[in-house]
């Protein structure tokens, strides 16, 4: 089923890719881990529409499906592969078409902290042990670029100062609280893509994604962005499980998928901030852009109640606020986002609404 928004929003990201970076990707064979999730979602769908004018020779989708196998990665076959696969334990040698890749997109790995506090072990070893196989695997091979989804949580709570926070901030983390299964194995799996590239010149590159939304979110995701969307689409009130005063930058998925693949392109060791600078806006009032973008999609009557979370641990290490500097990746790849926060809950709610009508399920 054909979704006029999330066409939209993918000719965003092609549109923001230089002619230079799109010649890198002719005739390109494409692993990405992780394929069922968010990230995945999107930029599966976005080599999916564009593979002819890029020329995309092959795209191995896999995936364990943790959290189920999504019908959409199904309709993606026969032109690309779609495969089960556990990064930790399954063989990556096993698979043919994995041997002559010439990008490898790691994504494998559970992003909501209501999830990897209920998988931790799942979390650490995707990030840690499934990481390091595939770079064992691939540094003596013709990779042209290998790109690890690391996070801005590896920030922890900054401080003040480093606001809006550069790549060159240590971070200020927690290594054994609730949130620690994520924050800490991608800290130690950014070091591994350090190590690999220094040891055996992999050119790897480190993303780091600042608040993402947009299409391919599951509305049960559990983060608030997918929350208020969920809320919205089923006339709920917008529940705020906190005081509403943490602060983020919300980047639109169709900007961020852009910087994800001149990352992707760059095809050398480096660490990039991916979000937006601004505006930094607080749940409170990220809540209320849902509430006026719901009443102008959907006649959406609901209101916004504040509640505490029966979750005892759902606060603890949560960041007061999430700024990203971005002048690394724009000087260095030419990165430029510029959807901003309004603009893009619009977007998302049109691309939902859209989704139900045609009782598309992701």
């Amino acid at each position: 089923m054909k979704i006029a928004q999330l066409e939209e929003d993918l000719r965003h990201t092609y549109q923001k890719l230089t002619e230079e970076e799109r010649e890198k990707l002719k005739g390109a064979r494409i692993v990405l881990t992780g394929a069922a999730g968010f990230l995945g979602y999107y930029l599966t769908h976005f080599l999916y529409a564009y593979r002819r004018e890029l020329e995309i020779q092959s795209v191995l989708c896999l995936d364990n499906y943790l959290l189920g196998m999504p019908e959409w990665l199904r309709d993606m076959e026969p032109v690309f592969r779609v495969r089960k696969f556990d990064v930790v334990s399954d063989e990556i040698a096993d698979i043919p078409e994995a041997a002559g890749a010439d990008y490898v997109i790691h994504m494998a790995s559970i992003a909501s902290p209501t999830f990897y506090r209920k998988y931790p072990i799942q979390t650490v070893d995707a990030n840690v042990w499934g990481l390091r196989r595939l770079l064992d695997y691939y540094r003596e091979r013709e990779l042209k670029g290998f790109l690890f989804f690391s996070s801005s949580e590896i920030y922890g709570d900054p401080d003040p100062a480093s606001i809006p926070t550069p790549e060159d901030y240590r971070g200020s983390v927690s290594c054994t609280g609730p949130r620690a299964c994520y924050d800490e194995a991608k800290r130690f799996g950014e070091t591994l893509c350090a190590l690999f590239a220094r040891e055996y010149e992999l050119p790897v590159g480190v993303v780091r994604p600042f608040n993402n939304y947009g299409p391919g979110i599951r509305l049960n995701d559990r983060r608030v962005p997918a929350d208020f969307a969920r809320s919205v689409a089923e006339g709920k009130d917008l529940v705020i499980l906190s005081d509403g005063g943490p602060s983020r930058t919300f980047c639109h998925i169709a900007d961020a998928a852009a910087g994800y693949l001149k990352a992707l392109l760059y095809g050398r060791y480096d660490y990039f901030n991916i979000g937006i600078e601004g505006p930094e806006i607080t749940v409170g009032e990220l809540a209320q852009i849902y509430l006026e973008k719901g009443q102008e999609l959907f006649g959406y009557e609901g209101k916004i109640r504040y509640e505490v979370s029966s979750d005892r641990q759902y606060l603890t290490d949560n960041p007061k606020r999430r700024c990203p500097n971005i002048d690394k990746a724009r000087s260095k790849l030419g990165y430029d986002p510029d959807i901003r926060v309004e603009e893009g809950i619009g977007r998302f709610l049109a691309f939902i609404k859209e989704s139900q009508e045609g009782e598309l399920i992701w």
